[in-house]
């Protein structure tokens, strides 16, 4: 008898869904056969379908099953399709009856005992399983909360196949899961730590402020103990909330590399912080089923590359496209896969070889050459793509046992969020949300600019030597100054700014 339900693989974090055809012959003692483009993983499934079935006090067949997973041309992956194929199995043999089978999207890793255990990327299956029009979905009860966040589809939460196949049967009720989004939002996006904790440095907050209000990439430069892993990991908390729809997307993400550790939702901005070692695949991703990298994993959220100069310089030029395209496309033989990338890049790194060049605590020991060639590490254009460089001077003691208080990160984020609403209204529902990706026509538009300020930008890019991209860096982080101080108009104290944040801007 034939059976058929449906499944859903990933390709990258994009749910396919996948229809899961089970037939058992009446004859022949033929091993098993799974058809259909499968994985290792998926081909190893008829080995734990056949324990999990005899375990949960079901009678395997003895003849030959063929399951075939369509579409053909498509790979399948992942340990998802025991559930669908045991299930299969039991409504091919009889062993079980059900007319509601084919209505759900079924999804789970089977053990030998027949327990269902959680897989990899449910939130992307039930968005696709919701495209696709489907109404029910039958999951692991550990990946019932990240499926129920999508809304117009019942998930029905199972622990083991007897109780899947009950269910399907009409023996077993089971609720359908709910959760409270907006709970979810408010009480898991609160933050362990505060840009309060920082003292001294409110050049680099403001600095900082300037690159949350707009959405720039920001670098900075200090010897070692300065604060900069300090102020990168309190970054986070002076950007606006994640909405639902940046949580979504950061969640697709972290669901579809095992990462989501039992959240429903992430509810705060990621922070990732890759050690200057990592390869190149490790940051944009990558392997023969490509998975995400740290690019992916920032997105919605921050990039923290500390020891900046160190990170070899082949690497390096491999962020330039992400950070321009706020995607990445991993290219193999038998296909292209996109993830998502639209991050904050936030580099840290040592002026010299030693840290301490311009430093008034200690002293340099690195000579003139070694400095220049520490710095050239970083490639003119990775530095275009950067919109703030900004100095860490030393904490003096005098600061770091000050009593004085400064603006915390609640304080900090509510202009941040004014200077972001301006934003908002400005471009209104294009593809531009913030000031850093505004394009040169948009920069023309929004960043007119009186003869004071233009002047002071034509001294600028002479002195300096700076490039065109350059140009329009200075205009967007102007733009976002003017907006923190909810000005109409770009001044000339607004460029001056601008340009005294291009300090490693060099004649190329």
């Amino acid at each position: 008898m034939l059976s058929k339900l449906f499944s859903v693989t990933l390709e990258g974090i994009e749910g396919v869904i996948c229809e899961v055809e089970v037939h058992i012959k009446r004859s022949g003692f033929e091993k098993s056969l799974i058809v259909g483009l499968p994985d290792t993983a998926v081909k190893e499934s008829i080995e734990r379908v056949q324990s999990a079935v005899t375990n949960s006090g079901f009678v395997y067949p003895k003849t030959k099953s063929v399951i075939n997973l369509a579409p053909a041309d498509i790979k399948k992956v992942g340990p998802g399709f025991d559930l669908p194929i045991a299930l299969g199995i039991l409504l091919s043999t009889k062993a079980i009856e059900s007319s509601v089978a084919k209505d759900f999207v079924i999804i789970g890793e089977l053990a030998l005992d027949g327990r269902v255990r959680p897989v990899n990327g449910v939130l992307s299956m039930a968005m696709a399983a919701q495209a696709k029009g489907f109404k029910s979905m039958i999951v692991p009860l550990e990946n019932v909360r990240e499926a129920a966040v999508v809304e117009d589809i019942e998930v029905f939460g199972v622990g083991s196949l007897a109780q899947a196949a009950s269910f399907l049967a009409g023996k077993l009720s089971l609720e359908s899961a709910y959760v409270d989004i907006d709970k979810i939002l408010k009480q898991a996006g609160a933050y362990d730590v505060d840009f309060a904790d920082v003292k001294g440095q409110e050049n680099v907050k403001r600095a900082l402020t300037i690159a949350a209000a707009g959405g720039h990439n920001i670098l900075m430069i200090g010897p070692p103990g300065a604060g900069k892993t300090m102020l990168a990991q309190r970054l986070a908390t002076i950007l606006p909330p994640l909405g639902l729809t940046e949580s979504l997307g950061t969640t697709r993400v972290y669901s579809s590399a095992g990462l989501l550790d039992g959240k429903g939702l992430m509810a705060t901005r990621p922070v990732r912080t890759p050690h200057h070692t990592a390869t190149g695949a490790a940051l944009v991703g990558g392997g023969t089923n490509p998975r995400c990298g740290e690019l992916s994993l920032a997105h919605n959220g921050i990039l923290f590359l500390d020891e900046f100069a160190e990170f070899p310089r082949h690497v390096l030029e491999m962020i330039r496209q992400p950070l321009e395209e706020k995607k990445v496309t991993v290219s193999r033989a038998k296909g292209s896969v996109t993830f998502p990338a639209n991050f904050m890049l936030v580099a840290a790194t040592n002026p010299c070889p030693c840290g301490y060049f311009g430093s008034m605590q200690k002293r340099c020991k690195c000579t003139p050459n070694k400095i220049e060639r520490y710095l050239a590490k970083i490639s003119g254009p990775m530095l275009d793509r950067i919109d703030i460089h900004i100095d860490v001077p030393s904490v003096t003691f005098s600061k770091l046992r000050s009593k004085q208080i400064s603006d915390g990160s609640a304080e900090i984020r509510a202009k941040v969020i004014s200077a972001r609403e301006i934003q908002r209204q400005r471009f209104g529902e294009k593809k531009t949300t913030t000031n850093a990706t505004m394009v040169h026509r948009q920069v023309s538009k929004y960043c007119d600019l009186d003869t004071a300020a233009e002047m002071v930008l034509k001294n600028a890019m002479t002195e300096f030597g700076l490039s065109a991209r350059a140009h329009d860096k200075i205009c967007k982080v102007a733009r976002t100054i003017a907006d923190l101080d909810e000005k109409e108009n770009i001044s000339a104290e607004h460029i001056a700014e601008a340009v005294s944040y291009r300090k490693l801007d060099r004649a190329l």
